[in-house]
Parts: C-alpha cells; structure tokens; sequence
C-alpha cells in the first residue's frame, strides 16, 4: 500500500505543478488589412465587389470612375448627400482612406445584371430614349449621351455609367436633385436638368434606362477637351473640407 500511495502522491504534486505553469495565450487571428476587409460593410449592400444587387435602391459601385464615386463619397460626409447608414459610416473616415475605396470598387468589372422588363408603355420607353440620344433642345436639355458617353459607360475623371440602374432608383436620384436633398460643387449641371424635366420625363428616361444591360467589358470614357454642353462643378474629383 505505502508504494501506490506514494505514486498517489507523487502525481498530486506533478498535477500541481502543471496547473502552476503559466498557459500560453493562443495567437491572436487578425483579420487580414485588404480593401476586399475594409469595404465589407459596402458590399452588404452593392454587392459582391460592389458589382450591384437586385435590390431597387443599392447601386452598382464596379467599374465607375473612381473620381466619380470619390466625388459621391465626399458627399455623404459632407451631407450634400443624405442617406443616413452611408452619413454615418463615412463620417470619421479621411480622404485618403476615401480615396483607396474608390479606386478599388473602380477598378472592379461591372457584372452584367439582367435588365428589367418594361414596365412602361413602349411610347414612354421611346420618349425615354428620345431624351438620353437626343436630348431636349426646346428646354435646352441636352443628350445624357453628351456627358455619360455613347455607350452611357461614363466619363473620366468623375462622369458616371448610367446602366445597371433600376428605374426607380434613377427617379430617386432625379428627384433628389430636383428638391435639394442631393447637391453638388456649384455649378450643379444635375439640379439644372432635373428641375427644368418634367415628372413624366423624368419616368420616361428611367424606365428607358432600366432596359438597357451593361456591357460585359463596360469602361468609362476616356477623358478629353470636348467641351460639356453645361458646366458642371461634380465633373473633376472634389478636394475633402478636411
């Protein structure tokens, strides 16, 4: 007996002793520093590499110009546009963190989406095309197609796509700027055309648009002298107030 028991003994001790020893903290898993982590919370809403979502109201991000969405960026911190999940994420960011998240989704290839049917009357759908292509020369509108680019892809630096949107998401915007919740550097070209359309125009381009998919290589226009037929303050990337 007094054998095992000194075993017994032994192997309290040698217990102790081990639950005495320090354990070593387990390595610490950080989370990799990539722009594909840091823009995480924007692609819970535009889509996987900001490529679009089915949902109306999230636009795609790919493929823009990254002054343009740069410029929209600014934006939302600035409050000259307001949606208050975007306000509040941008708040506190710097303008150079800004700016990689723009090159980044700028740089991504749009994924064409499937174009919604129409839902509008062929005469509107062909009203709307009338607008984009030829523009309004009694109201002094002119083409979306003489900023956007032939192929509504965009202009660099800042000029943005017009396809991939849904109807109502372009409404949206158009409204917006008609009734001062969206704001651009003066001279604010946007405001000019979206108040002098009507209502009825207004549905008219956006259901046209709606219709119209995305090139599967899509680019922006490069940039160049041409002239703008309006002066437009959004047309170069904007410097941050900070």
């Amino acid at each position: 007996m007094a054998p095992t028991g000194a075993v017994f003994a032994l192997l309290i001790l040698a217990g102790t002793a081990w639950a005495q020893e320090p354990i070593a903290p387990a390595p610490t898993q950080r989370a990799p520093d990539t722009l594909e982590a840091r823009t995480l919370a924007c692609v819970g809403c535009h889509g996987e590499q900001g490529r679009g979502v089915e949902n109306v109201y999230f636009p795609r991000l790919a493929g823009k110009p990254a002054g343009y969405l740069y410029n929209q960026l600014i934006a939302f911190q600035e409050g000259r546009r307001r949606y208050a999940p975007m306000n509040y994420l941008l708040a506190y960011l710097p303008p150079a963190y800004l700016k990689q998240m723009a090159d980044y989704f700028a740089a991504q290839s749009p994924d064409p989406l499937p174009t919604t049917a129409p839902n509008a009357p062929a005469a509107i759908i062909a009203q709307g095309q009338q607008i984009v292509a030829k523009g309004l020369p009694d109201k002094k509108i002119p083409a979306c197609v003489a900023c956007h680019g032939s192929a509504l892809g965009g202009r660099e630096p800042a000029i943005p796509g017009l396809l991939g949107l849904r109807a109502d998401y372009v409404s949206a915007q158009l409204g917006a700027w008609r009734y001062g919740t969206r704001t651009a550097l003066a001279p604010d070209c946007m405001q000019v055309i979206a108040s002098t359309l009507s209502e009825a125009e207004v549905g008219a381009v956006a259901a046209y648009l709606a219709t119209q998919q995305i090139p599967s290589k899509e680019k922006p226009a490069a940039a160049d002298t041409t002239q703008l037929p309006l002066a437009c303050g959004s047309q170069q990337p904007q410097e941050a107030k900070r």
